[in-house]
C-alpha cells in the first residue's frame, strides 16, 4: 500500500517551516482506496511569495486545524505505507519536523517520483511535475494545491508502475511487508484479486517473481494455480508468498505484457514460455510460372513470414480461410498435392491459376492483398480499444511497421496529439513474437478500432 501525499508550506528557514496543507491518498497500486485533504493552521505567518504561489493566506488558515489535531488522522493514512512524493524528501523531512515537535519519531520508508521518473521517463527534458504532467497529457487541477498536486502525483505514480517491467518498484513493497512478518494464506490472496483481465506475477517470499500469467479472468486462472495437482502447480503453491496483478483492460496488452515481461524477468516456473509461441508460419515464393506460391512451414528466423500460428493445425485451418476468402488455389496454397490442377478447380471453385487460365497480375494481387491485410509492415497506426476502466482507452502504437509500445489514456485527452501519445507510452521491443500477437489481433478484426497515421 502507498501513501501518495503532498504538503504546502509557510516557507522561511530550514526546519522552521510550518504546514499549511496537507493531502494524502492511500493506493494500492490500481486505485485511491481512502484520502484526506486538509489546510493547517501552522501557527506562523505565511511567506508572501508562498501565498502568491499557493493563494492560500493567513486568514484563510485562522480556523484551519492546528498539526496535532491532525496528527492522529495522517498516522492512520500512512500507517504500514510507503511514502510517496514528488521530491519525497521534502514533504518526508516537513512531517517529521512536525511530529518531531509534538515527541512522536515518525518514520516511514519513502519513494520518489522525481528519481523513478528519472530512471523510468530518461526521455524528459524536465522532471518537475508540472513540466512532466503537461508533457504526458495527464489531467491536473489545482496546481501548488497539495489535493491537485498529490492527485497528479497519484496519476505520474501509476503511469510510473506500468513502465516498470522489471517489477521493482512492487518487489521492493512485498519485501518491505516481508520484513514486518505479513504473510497472507492463499485463501487470502484469492480474495485480494479482481475476476478482471490482465497480467498476475506470483512472488515467493523473497519478493521475486517465480511465474507470470495472463488471463480474462485473473482471480479465476490464479485459483487454477493454486488448486491444480501438476507438478509445477504444487511448487507454485509450496513457493508462493503473494500475487500481484496489473489490469490491462484487453486480452491483447495482457498477451503482449506476458510475453515481454517473462523475457525481461524470468520467472523459474516459465521456462517453456521463453521460446517463441509462433511455432508455424506461412510464407511466399513464386513458382515457375510466375504465379507466388504460400507454404505453411515450421517457422524459420532467417526468412520473412506473412502471419505465424501456433501449431500447425492452427495454421493449416488458417490457410484454408485464406485461400477461399481471397478466391487462391489450394494446389499454390500448399492444400492440395497435385502434378496437373487443383480438386477445386474440378468442381468450379478456383478459376485455373494452377493450369494458368488466370493471369500471373490477376492472382498474384490477390496474394498482396493478403499480405497487405495480414501484416504490419510500413504501416504506421494506432490500435485503439476498452481500457481499465469505463473512462479509459487503451492505445497500441506501430511505427512504419515497428512495435513501439503501449499506454492507457483518459477519453481522448491525448490520443488527438501524438506527440503526449509517445511520451506515456509504455516502450516495448518490437520483436517477432510482439508482432505476432498484434497481427494474430487484426485477423479477428473486431472490437477495436484503427487510426492510421
Amino acid at each position: 500500500m502507498y501513501a501518495i501525499l503532498d504538503i504546502e508550506t509557510t516557507g522561511g528557514q530550514f526546519n522552521e517551516e510550518g504546514i499549511t496543507e496537507i493531502a494524502i491518498y492511500k493506493f494500492d497500486g490500481h486505485e485511491v482506496v481512502d484520502q484526506f485533504i486538509s489546510l493547517v493552521n501552522p501557527e506562523i505567518p505565511i511567506q508572501p511569495f508562498v501565498v502568491k504561489l499557493t493563494g492560500i493566506n493567513n486568514a484563510m488558515l485562522t480556523s484551519a486545524p492546528k498539526f496535532f489535531e491532525v496528527a492522529k488522522r495522517i498516522i492512520e493514512m500512512t500507517n504500514d505505507c510507503v511514502l510517496v512524493a514528488h521530491n519525497a524528501d521534502f514533504d518526508y523531512r516537513i512531517l517529521r519536523t512536525e511530529f518531531r515537535r509534538l515527541g512522536y519519531d515518525f518514520c516511514q520508508k519513502t519513494l520518489c517520483t522525481v528519481e523513478l521518473s528519472k530512471k523510468l521517463l530518461p526521455e524528459q527534458t524536465s522532471h518537475s511535475l508540472g513540466k512532466l504532467v503537461r508533457a504526458l497529457g495527464i489531467p491536473m487541477a489545482d496546481r501548488h494545491r497539495a489535493s491537485g498536486d498529490a492527485m497528479a502525483t497519484v496519476k505520474l505514480f501509476k503511469m510510473l508502475l506500468d513502465k516498470d517491467l522489471e517489477k521493482v518498484i512492487v518487489t521492493d513493497l512485498i519485501k518491505s511487508g516481508i520484513e514486518k512478518g505479513i504473510a497472507p494464506k492463499l485463501t487470502t490472496i484469492i480474495e485480494s484479486l479482481p475476476s478482471r483481465t490482465g497480467t498476475y506475477y506470483i512472488h515467493n517470499e523473497a519478493g521475486i517473481i517465480i511465474f507470470i500469467g495472463k488471463s480474462k479472468n485473473i482471480k479465476k486462472r490464479v485459483n487454477q494455480h493454486f488448486t491444480g495437482i501438476t507438478t509445477s502447480a504444487k511448487k507454485i503453491q509450496k513457493e508462493v508468498f503473494t500475487v500481484t496483478y496489473e489490469e490491462t483492460g484487453t486480452e491483447l496488452i495482457a498477451f503482449l505484457k506476458e510475453t515481454e515481461e517473462i523475457k525481461v524477468n524470468k520467472p523459474v516456473y516459465n521456462r517453456m514460455s521463453r521460446k517463441s509461441n509462433f511455432s508455424w508460419s506461412v510464407y511466399s515464393e513464386k513458382d515457375v510460372n510466375g504465379y507466388i506460391n504460400l507454404k505453411l512451414q515450421k517457422s524459420d528466423g532467417r526468412k520473412k513470414e506473412i502471419t505465424s500460428y501456433l501449431n500447425a493445425l492452427e495454421g493449416q485451418n488458417a490457410l484454408y480461410r485464406i485461400t477461399t476468402d481471397f478466391k487462391l488455389c489450394q494446389k499454390l496454397t500448399g492444400l492440395y498435392q497435385s502434378k496437373t490442377h487443383c480438386f477445386q478447380h474440378t468442381i468450379s471453385e478456383c478459376d485455373g491459376a494452377c493450369v494458368g487460365k488466370i493471369s500471373v497480375t490477376e492472382y498474384n494481387s490477390r496474394i498482396q492483398t493478403f499480405i497487405d491485410n495480414n501484416g504490419i509492415d510500413n504501416k504506421s497506426m494506432i490500435i485503439v480499444d476498452k481500457g481499465r476502466t469505463i473512462n479509459e482507452r487503451s492505445a497500441i502504437l506501430i511505427e512504419d511497421g515497428i512495435y513501439k509500445g503501449y499506454c492507457f489514456y483518459d477519453l481522448n485527452y491525448q490520443i488527438n496529439n501524438i506527440e503526449v501519445l509517445k511520451n506515456i507510452i509504455i516502450p516495448m521491443p518490437n520483436n517477432r513474437d510482439a508482432r505476432n500477437i498484434i497481427q494474430g489481433h487484426l485477423r479477428k478484426n473486431k472490437g477495436f478500432k484503427i487510426i492510421n497515421l
